[in-house]
């Protein structure tokens, strides 16, 4: 396997092949596809070398070795699937960064100042756009989610765009999340004024806004458990397991699949290192008592033991 798949890095190229092995073992493929195919595979040397590894891992995935079992031939599939679906992410994240004044990358956490003197921090794959006028400081959260520490300027009100949603601050520390979060927006000190296509909340410290449909709820919640990304922590409180895989996806690259409903119920109690999502997922293995099998750097399923 390349070095860069080894390494657990996202190589374009072999998103790109992992692409067309899908494509190519779809019914639907057309002569048309498999004639771009062999435009782009004949292109250059490393495509050719990267389609070779992921078709060889496509017809591999029905016999990986494992001390108990070995993995059903169904989850080739899966493997694929999520390959074509690391690649889409990546292509969507890559556009967002060329159009944004600050971006994170999978698995980061950035800190910055911006020029009013206001900070901001970015959780794993973020990306900001500034719109800084005279008259108001706009930031367009592009995806992912960032945490805000506004600094005052009664004549230029500070508003953050994204995913339907408007907070303006009104002097406050507080949290965005564009990524169709059943909270986009949590308060941590001071007000702030959230609005989306009803009439806007007003939200203080301690609380969030809930999405009900396309009206917005004023909810309690713990914004600092749910902020301690900043401090390089997870904290999970009785979460269901298949929550918490989600949340750790988002800190690397490729897919945690879950395999088993039923152990996605089991209930998680932790703090966990977002830059190490590897030995979250031992530590949940061993605590909860799931089997994680890793198929490759960019997939990993989670399912029952037996």
């Amino acid at each position: 396997m390349s070095e860069r798949l080894r390494d657990g890095g996202e190589d374009p190229v072999y998103e790109v092949a992992a692409m067309w092995v899908a494509r190519l073992s779809s019914a639907d493929a057309t002569n048309r596809d498999r004639e771009e195919f062999e435009a782009w595979h004949a292109a250059d040397p490393a495509h050719a070398t990267a389609y070779a590894e992921m078709d060889a891992l496509w017809h591999r995935l029905g016999h990986v070795p494992d001390r108990r079992r070995q993995v059903p031939k169904g989850l080739a599939g899966i493997a694929v699937a999520a390959a074509l679906a690391a690649a889409l992410a990546f292509q969507f994240g890559l556009v967002d960064r060329m159009r944004a004044d600050l971006w994170s990358d999978v698995g980061d956490i950035k800190h910055a100042t911006l020029a009013d003197g206001s900070r901001i921090d970015l959780n794993t794959d973020t990306a900001v756009r500034l719109r800084f006028s005279e008259t108001e400081r706009r930031v367009e959260l592009l995806r992912g989610e960032a945490f805000f520490d506004v600094a005052p300027d009664p004549n230029r009100p500070f508003v953050v765009q994204g995913d339907g949603v408007n907070a303006r601050a009104l002097g406050t520390r507080f949290a965005v999340r564009a990524d169709d979060a059943g909270q986009p927006v949590e308060v941590a000190e001071g007000r702030v004024e959230v609005a989306a296509s009803g009439q806007p909340v007003q939200v203080t410290a301690g609380e969030a806004v809930r999405r009900e449909g396309p009206s917005l709820a004023v909810i309690k919640a713990d914004v600092g458990r749910q902020t301690a990304w900043r401090d390089g922590r997870l904290i999970f409180s009785g979460e269901p397991l298949s929550a918490v895989l989600a949340e750790l996806g988002r800190y690397r690259r490729g897919r945690i699949v879950l395999l088993d409903a039923a152990a996605g119920q089991r209930r998680i109690t932790g703090a966990f290192d977002p830059r190490n999502t590897g030995d979250a997922l031992d530590v949940i293995a061993a605590t909860i008592g799931v089997r994680v099998t890793r198929v490759t750097p960019l997939l990993v399923l989670v399912g029952s033991p037996f």
